[in-house]
């Protein structure tokens, strides 16, 4: 079989997007793909996909409840031996405007590199703030550079290039993040990182 490409749909500040890229590495390493990075906004992806959103007013299952996501999201660190300080409660930022940075990284080669910068500040430190002054920071340090990526991120062409990738993933049944899109399979969620196994071992088993 062809080296899989598996991409991943994610926010640089969902806690789960940031627990499973903690572990895709050695997946890739283990099964031979590789991961395409694909950053949108959460809560835009929800809406293009079901048309409402859990976030919007009390939580309709106790699994969006933020005092329980904190609990889960610890849970999940110490079994991956990473840091994480919940950033809910704490962190303000502009969902469209980061996941549009992001997106003006990735069209620039350095999704990827940005998107671990961001995930490393929003949980790893005690930031309060993310804006365009450390986004350009943060793409510097990723290898872009600085007049490019702040044009990029002025440009309305950035801001469609995010509504198109929303759209496809929609499309493709991704619902939520992080989702993982290889062949005709979408895997939702950081706890079922093991069906992405299974499924790139039974791919891998399969005669060309």
């Amino acid at each position: 079989m062809s080296q899989p490409v598996v991409d991943f749909v994610f926010s640089p500040t969902s806690r789960y997007a940031y627990l499973a890229a903690s572990q895709i590495d050695l997946i890739a390493l283990q099964f031979g793909c590789r991961f395409n990075w694909l950053p949108v906004d959460t809560q835009a992806l929800i809406l293009k996909a079901r048309g409402v959103s859990p976030f919007g007013g009390p939580p309709p299952a106790m699994q969006y409840d933020f005092a329980w996501r904190n609990k889960d999201g610890l849970a999940w660190a110490e079994l991956y031996g990473v840091p994480f300080v919940e950033p809910h409660g704490r962190l303000s930022y502009d969902a469209r405007l980061l996941a549009v940075a992001a997106t003006a990284a990735m069209m620039m080669g350095a999704a990827e590199g940005f998107a671990r910068g961001v995930m490393r500040e929003a949980f790893t430190t005690e930031r309060k703030t993310m804006d365009g002054a450390l986004y350009a920071k943060l793409a510097d340090q990723a290898g872009l550079d600085k007049a490019a990526f702040a044009a990029a991120l002025d440009d309305p062409a950035t801001g469609a290039r995010l509504d198109e990738t929303i759209a496809d993933a929609a499309g493709r049944g991704a619902f939520g993040v992080p989702t993982f899109l290889v062949d005709d399979r979408a895997i939702w969620g950081n706890d079922r990182l093991p069906l992405l196994r299974r499924h790139l071992a039974t791919r891998q088993a399969t005669p060309a």
